[in-house]
């Protein structure tokens, strides 16, 4: 009997993270699909990425926003491929809870039961003895294992920097990307380095992974990929030929799993985002929602330049109040509420209560960019019209165009977008009027837009005309939430 066994416990938690990883990893993929460029700045400036996985060329002579940079990855590398966000996000942040969840049990039980010793160095002698084992793989030899050990030195470096660092890395870089956690705790996001430089440090743990499991793989064959895997399956090297079929048939259950997981997504993608949504959506209520936004970035830091998403209204209507400084505009505030009412741009910054925030805007397709954004806090048009008890929700409508003609048809009408009220009374949640000390530009949203710091960008409905109050939002378009949650998928609780 092998002396060099491991655990029944430490042999399923290898199987179920090899299949964390690759859905973790294919969903990550189609998250950087949809803006396939690294920066090294939060202004995320075009011309200024030091990575791009892209051929596209944008141009210079007209409007473009960042929708159209996004890039269509084949499914054989991305989850579930062909330009779905929403489907990747419900993946990736699906898993990454199951992943961290059977993280957590994995390094308790290494240290409940001893394994550790077999992972963690006790001594700094390991280094040497890692760089002599490395000499010896470069010349085509291989090094003994440790005494009473499974590993040469070198491997078991390697796995603790897996287990101890790497893993670790992925979590904390994961969640340094959230406008709920960097809102909450601006200070954590300093410590990265910034919004785009903790996104590249993330996609540098998404190769690293990809380095291990390639080196793994090979060092499976040096060393006897049969005796190996009988290793991690048997729990003892006895049955090289057992290990080796049984090893081949978990990972075609592995790959069987990816494949099914990927054409469900693409054929049902509503019910994939009911079912993961529930899961998904109800933690980020429960861990994020309660973190208020406390930025203030100084004004040195806002953004020469801020990219735009979504194009503007091309109605005549709109063009016409447009040119006239958007006087003729209307914003009417009604649904379940006790005073509705109907005011003009004159009228909002009238009243009493005129707010400023230096904030940092994370848009779901990565990019990132500081602004200064002025105008009415919602908490304060929730005071003047007064919500009645059932309202629980609020829909903004916008004039952007989706390009069909019936707004009760999902998919249909013009953009809209719901919140519920809780949200509305977080201090920065912001109608927005001015950006950067000016008017609101067009592209920005003129004449007004929201401004909600604990979310992703696209919950920030630009160029708003109406508000109504809800009490349930299931009775707008498809019911999810939104037009995007409606059409693309994404996700109504988007914290992260």
């Amino acid at each position: 009997m092998d002396v060099y066994g491991f655990p029944a416990w430490l042999r399923v938690e290898h199987w179920i993270n090899a299949l964390f990883i690759t859905l973790m990893v294919r969903s990550g993929i189609e998250i950087l699909a949809t803006h396939p460029k690294l920066y090294g700045r939060d202004d995320s400036r075009p011309g200024s990425e030091w990575a791009r996985f892209t051929r596209k060329t944008m141009p210079k002579d007209k409007l473009y926003d960042t929708l159209d940079e996004e890039e269509s990855y084949s499914p054989i590398i991305s989850l579930p491929g062909h330009r779905n966000l929403g489907m990747g996000r419900h993946w990736h942040f699906f898993v990454a809870i199951g992943w961290v969840l059977a993280g957590v049990t994995y390094v308790a039980l290494l240290f409940a039961t001893g394994q550790w010793r077999r992972y963690i160095p006790t001594s700094w002698g390991i280094l040497p003895q890692a760089w002599h084992d490395l000499l010896t793989y470069l010349s085509f030899r291989l090094p003994p294992h440790l005494p009473g050990e499974p590993f040469d030195a070198l491997q078991k470096l390697a796995y603790a920097l897996v287990i101890f660092v790497l893993a670790p890395v992925a979590i904390l870089s994961g969640l340094a990307q959230s406008p709920a956690v960097d809102a909450r705790f601006p200070w954590f996001l300093r410590l990265w380095g910034g919004r785009q430089r903790v996104r590249s440090l993330h996609f540098f743990v998404l190769l690293a992974f990809l380095a291990f499991t390639a080196v793994h793989l090979l060092m499976l064959a040096v060393w006897g990929w049969g005796r190996e895997n009988s290793l991690m399956i048997f729990g003892h090297g006895d049955a090289p030929v057992g290990g080796l079929w049984v090893s081949l048939v978990i990972i075609a259950a592995i790959i069987g799993v990816n494949i099914t997981v990927t054409v469900w997504s693409l054929r049902r993608p509503r019910m994939v985002q009911r079912v993961l949504g529930a899961v998904v959506m109800a933690l980020r209520r429960a861990l994020l929602r309660p973190a208020t936004s406390h930025q203030h970035y100084p004004k040195a830091a806002v953004a020469a330049q801020h990219r735009v998403n979504g194009k503007p209204p091309d109605s005549d209507t709109y063009k016409i109040m447009a040119v006239h400084d958007f006087a003729p505009w209307r914003l009417t505030v009604g649904g379940l509420v006790e005073n509705p009412v109907v005011l003009t741009l004159e009228d909002l910054r009238a009243l009493n209560t005129r707010q400023s925030q230096c904030v940092l805007h994370h848009c779901i397709q990565g990019w990132s960019s500081v602004g200064e954004w002025t105008g009415l806090p919602l908490r304060d048009l929730l005071d003047l019209v007064r919500p009645l008890p059932e309202a629980r929700y609020i829909c903004f409508l916008t004039m952007q165009d989706t390009g069909r003609d019936e707004p009760s048809a999902p998919g249909e009408g013009h953009f809209y977008e719901i919140i519920d009220l809780e949200l509305a009374h977080h201090p920065q949640t912001l109608l927005a009027y001015e950006m950067n000390g000016e008017p609101l530009p067009i592209e920005h949203g003129a004449p007004l837009r929201l401004r909600l710091e604990n979310q992703l960008g696209f919950k920030m409905a630009k160029w708003i005309h109406d508000i109504e109050f809800l009490s349930d939002y299931r009775l707008v378009g498809d019911g999810m939430g939104g037009w995007r949650e409606d059409n693309v998928h994404f996700d109504m609780e988007v914290g992260i």
